[in-house]
């Protein structure tokens, strides 16, 4: 895959999380004593495996899926494995990628599956 368009991803992934981080910070007073006093870098770190409880307890169900898939993306970039369908293996087209940097699977693998949630 293209470095320059995976180096663009990882950049566009940190900023959704961080995202989500500042919006937690700014909506909730317990999440906001916790990350006062951080160094900034140790902010884009708060959302992996080990985080706090009240941390998970702050995020919406929703932020927190989105959370886990961009650690994911981010680790599969790490990996040298980001932009590949974890279901068939192809490669997830670019355009799906800029719209959902965090996507898992390609437009079929993911239309199969939510055919078969209905």
């Amino acid at each position: 895959m293209d470095q320059e368009l995976v180096a663009r991803m990882e950049k566009s992934l940190m900023d959704l999380k961080m995202e989500i981080i500042a919006n937690l910070v700014s909506s909730n007073k317990d999440f906001k004593e916790i990350v006062e006093g951080m160094d900034p870098k140790d902010l884009a770190d708060i959302a992996s495996d080990d985080i706090d409880r009240k941390t998970i307890e702050a995020l919406s169900s929703q932020d927190l899926k989105r959370l886990k898939l961009i650690d994911s993306a981010l680790t599969r970039i790490q990996q040298g494995k980001y932009g590949l369908c974890v279901k068939c293996g192809k490669r997830i087209p670019q355009e799906r990628l800029e719209a959902i940097p965090y996507a898992l699977m390609c437009i079929e693998c993911k239309t199969a599956e939510e055919r078969r949630n209905r």
